[in-house]
């Protein structure tokens, strides 16, 4: 599954060094990218700017669909199934922002991020 989430990454992020980084790495920089993804499409609502705010929206659903990708269900359980169903809100919220040009959406879709990458960041690597 990882491995799934590895390939969507590379597709947005070319030459980052992902095949030396360690599984809970990789999902650091799956969140990393995705936060900077959404990063510049705010800008891009701010500087009306639609193509580059497709293209940012576009890049940062294809980082969560790696990330839900990336979940092992059977070893995470009810933890994995929570957060699909936040990935999944996540996904479609950046569509309605995408439609919408709404900065608020991408600033509650960061949000959810963060929160979720602090708790990433704060699992030690041996027991990811």
């Amino acid at each position: 599954m990882l491995n799934k989430g590895l390939a969507q990454y590379q597709q947005v992020n070319t030459g980052s060094g992902v095949e030396d980084a360690s599984p809970h790495r990789l999902i650091q920089m799956l969140m990393e990218g995705m936060l900077q993804r959404l990063a510049e499409a705010k800008g891009a609502i701010q500087r009306n700017s639609a193509s580059e705010k497709g293209e940012a929206i576009g890049k940062a659903v294809t980082i969560v669909a790696g990330l839900r990708n990336s979940l092992n269900k059977e070893v995470g359980g009810e933890m994995a199934d929570n957060l699909d169903d936040l990935y999944d809100y996540m996904q479609r919220r950046l569509l309605e922002a995408n439609i919408g040009s709404s900065e608020d959406i991408v600033d509650e879709v960061m949000a959810l991020m963060r929160t979720i990458k602090s708790g990433w960041d704060g699992i030690a690597e041996e027991v990811a």
